[in-house]
């Protein structure tokens, strides 16, 4: 299987051939305005205490962190929504290495504030046998300092490409998870962190897997 940053240097190319110029240019532009929030160094930092979160699968049965930690180590995985090519590889990614997370009793999660029935959709069209959850409102990742408000400029080029945020997640908000990934201990400090404004980079899994 190919690695994730191979698999991200095609879907790049591939996109870059496809869409006119111009959307590219927005989303260069987006990335670009992004970053300088810093999103990065002012979320969440390791050492600090993961929120105790209740969040809802597509079953709409409650998840609960403490729950969770009570067999080890859990994954959390914020990503944009089903509709983001770059997320949809990573969770793949993060399926591949699953039965590794198993054997060390370490759970994952991934996180989106998208609706439960997307959530549904997106784990049958992958394969997905860990939980996906919806953080309504983006709540628990304003809590960590990572959500931000997709600009007015590329909400529009979102909207051509038939990527409706209002429909996605059930509110007007245009709010939504940097990429993100933490490992959370058994006494709810953050152990890893990867988080970064532009979406096209995501972690090493390799990396992730070491910290464990």
């Amino acid at each position: 299987m190919k690695k994730l940053k191979q698999q991200i240097d095609e879907l790049n190319e591939a996109l870059a051939s496809q869409l006119p110029s111009n959307i590219v240019e927005v989303f260069e532009q987006s990335i670009e305005d992004l970053k300088k929030q810093n999103i990065a160094e002012t979320s969440a930092q390791l050492g600090q205490k993961f929120p105790n979160f209740s969040l809802t699968n597509w079953k709409n049965k409650t998840i609960e962190l403490d729950g969770l930690l009570k067999r080890g180590k859990v994954i959390v995985a914020f990503f944009r929504g089903s509709w983001c090519p770059y997320c949809n590889l990573e969770l793949q990614a993060l399926q591949a290495r699953l039965k590794e997370l198993d054997d060390r009793k370490v759970s994952l999660v991934g996180v989106s504030p998208q609706l439960s029935h997307y959530n549904q959709e997106l784990m049958g069209n992958h394969n997905l046998e860990f939980e996906l959850l919806t953080d309504k409102d983006n709540k628990l990742a304003q809590m960590l300092g990572i959500s931000f408000q997709l600009q007015e400029y590329a909400v529009s080029v979102y909207n051509s490409l038939g990527i409706n945020l209002s429909m996605f997640n059930a509110n007007e908000n245009n709010e939504l998870p940097v990429p993100a990934v933490f490992v959370v201990d058994t006494d709810y400090s953050i152990v890893y962190k990867f988080v970064d404004s532009n979406y096209m980079n995501r972690l090493d899994i390799e990396e992730l897997i070491e910290q464990l």
